[in-house]
């Protein structure tokens, strides 16, 4: 469902008509020493650049272009300076994430740089005018230096491509919500502020909805989902064929719902399943495939949740739904888990993944076959999406170690200890300060930088603990 696609990013390169007569040619090294920037992050981006903005109207109009396409968000470099003025009633205009890249054709200055090689060089003398009037302006954007032909401009730009392209995704979302548990405190949302600060749109269906795919799902199409589990699950021998393929149908039918109707995130309450009346099974194996494909997944009505699960898709990758269950102070540790759903793409390498026949007494139902895996060991990282008031949210992020350790046979869900980095006192006494939920997303990896650079554009808090 979600095929990984680069960024797709405008490029603003701005300079002015002024240096015409004393560099001639200068419009055109310039240019080119823009393209130089395209080709150097073409292997991170689709990046799109059509000629130096030299005035305003150049300015306004290029912005204007960009809004109106297909672009993640615009990255603007000074080709020579430029005065600040000419860009803030562009920018006043523009809804797009801004990246002022605060870069120059040469990384170094030599003894035998002469006035052309000033100018041609003297992007931070532009860019502090510029950056200036946008702040004045009240116009967000994120700031980068370095030399752009080095590998970290690469990846710190690469990082806020993500976020912008994540923006993007966020603002044309829906998440569909099937039921929400009574009393649940922390998943509660104002949907109209969360559209409007965050993107997403929340759309409360029934489950009637895929009950009525559920009984068109024709045999061939549980068969073939079946033989693919197969080659990336070790299938519990003690699970029925018949269990198997209700499981299957679920999925299927969910996977088609969320397909027709164009959501990319859900959250099913397992009462609303129950309550329906003619499900005989919780659909644990339905969001654990649906997540490894590239779906949002959030339990109990968890809409929050369910968006951040879909934007870390897009912003890192390989996203899991969990949450916090219980404490170890020996390892310093949290054991992480949740009733049966989760994305098996972070499970670790040297252990197969289960999908084994699970009793589960919650909501009174047949036992659904679940996906059993703990998660790669290294280092990872927990996102919280906290709706506070109104339009006010908060990111709580904390970074730590998935540890190695042993199986634990009775526990039959996704589960793993995370260590976080500031200790398990510290690191919850923070969270729990800070509102931090009960539910979480977890990536592989040391992701805070575009957690951050996410927040930044959104307008949010970030918080680690």
């Amino acid at each position: 469902m979600n095929v990984e696609k680069k960024p797709k990013i405008g490029l603003i390169g701005i300079m002015q008509e002024l240096y015409d007569d004393m560099l001639p040619g200068i419009t055109e090294k310039q240019a080119n020493y823009a393209k130089e920037v395209v080709k150097q992050l073409s292997d991170v981006a689709d990046i799109v650049f059509t000629a130096p903005a030299r005035v305003r109207d150049d300015i306004e109009k290029q912005v204007k272009t960009f809004n109106d396409s297909d672009v993640d968000g615009i990255m603007i470099a000074m080709l020579t300076y430029s005065p600040g003025m000419r860009l803030v009633r562009a920018f006043q205009e523009n809804h797009l994430p801004i990246l002022l890249a605060n870069i120059q054709p040469e990384p170094t200055v030599t003894d035998k740089w002469d006035m052309g090689d000033l100018t041609y060089n003297q992007g931070v003398h532009g860019a502090q005018d510029n950056a200036n009037a946008l702040l004045r302006a009240g116009v967000n954007f994120t700031v980068l230096t370095d030399d752009w032909r080095s590998q970290t401009f690469k990846s710190a730009f690469l990082d806020w491509a993500k976020a912008a392209q994540t923006v993007t995704k966020l603002r044309k979302m829906k998440v569909a919500i099937f039921g929400q548990m009574p009393g649940m405190g922390d998943i509660t949302v104002d949907s109209s502020a969360f559209m409007r600060k965050i993107g997403p749109q929340i759309i409360h269906e029934s489950m009637g909805s895929i009950y009525s795919i559920f009984e068109k799902v024709s045999k061939k199409e549980i068969d073939n989902l079946i033989e693919k589990q197969k080659k990336y699950f070790q299938i519990d021998p003690k699970l029925k064929r018949e269990d198997h393929e209700y499981a299957a149908r679920f999925e299927i039918a969910i996977k088609k719902f969320l397909e027709t109707n164009g959501y990319e995130a859900f959250s099913i309450y397992f009462q609303a399943v129950a309550n329906d009346g003619r499900f005989r099974q919780l659909p644990m194996m339905a969001a654990s495939d649906l997540m490894a494909e590239g779906y949002g997944y959030g339990a109990e009505g968890d809409a929050c949740a369910a968006t951040l699960v879909a934007a870390s898709h897009t912003l890192i990758g390989d996203a899991h739904f969990t949450e916090m269950y219980a404490m170890d102070f020996k390892r310093n540790s949290i054991l992480m888990s949740h009733m049966g759903e989760g994305n098996w793409k972070v499970a670790r390498k040297d252990r197969p993944v289960k999908l084994i026949d699970r009793p589960l007494g919650i909501g009174g139902l047949e036992n659904p076959p679940t996906v059993l895996f703990s998660a790669q060991p290294g280092t990872g990282t927990i996102a919280s999406l906290v709706a506070l008031e109104g339009e006010r949210f908060r990111l709580v992020v904390s970074k730590g170690d998935v540890l190695d350790t042993e199986e634990m046979p009775h526990v039959e869900m996704p589960y793993f200890h995370f260590k976080p980095e500031t200790g398990v006192r510290s690191a919850l006494n923070g969270w729990l300060k800070n509102g931090g939920t009960h539910h979480e997303c977890f990536n592989i990896g040391d992701q805070t930088k575009r957690w951050d650079l996410l927040c930044e554009m959104l307008g949010i808090e970030y918080v680690e603990v």
